[in-house]
């Protein structure tokens, strides 16, 4: 189920509204110039190493791993990154959103039950 194109898609947008949440929060932490640098890095970063860290062979991915790492921490990766998005929505007076982007999170994760065990199984 978690690797079911209808559950990819929902990821899929997931993982762009938790983009737009955490440039957002980078906006609003500062004004003038830094506030662009802050908008346009924190998500780059939160996507570089969404892209780059990966368990080999994940179905739910191309399969290409440019750098491979154990399941369990690829899960906390995945958690870490939709809760800070998450609390940003909720820290920027958005709290509507976050309850949405948060919903959303756990009802993935629900329909992703095979994912999950498949993810806890790997070892680096």
């Amino acid at each position: 189920m978690g690797s079911h194109p209808h559950n990819l898609a929902m990821r899929f947008l997931l993982e762009l509204v938790a983009l737009v949440a955490l440039g957002r929060w980078g906006w609003l932490q500062s004004e003038g110039p830094l506030r662009f640098v802050l908008a346009l890095t924190i998500p780059l970063l939160a996507a570089l190493l969404w892209g780059t860290l990966a368990v080999p062979d994940d179905p739910s991915r191309s399969g290409r791993v440019p750098l491979p790492i154990p399941g369990t921490l690829r899960l906390l990766l995945e958690l870490l990154f939709f809760t800070l998005a998450t609390a940003a929505l909720f820290a920027i007076g958005a709290a509507t959103f976050g309850w949405i982007l948060g919903t959303g999170v756990l009802i993935h994760y629900a329909l992703s039950y095979d994912r999950l065990r498949w993810l806890v199984k790997q070892k680096p």
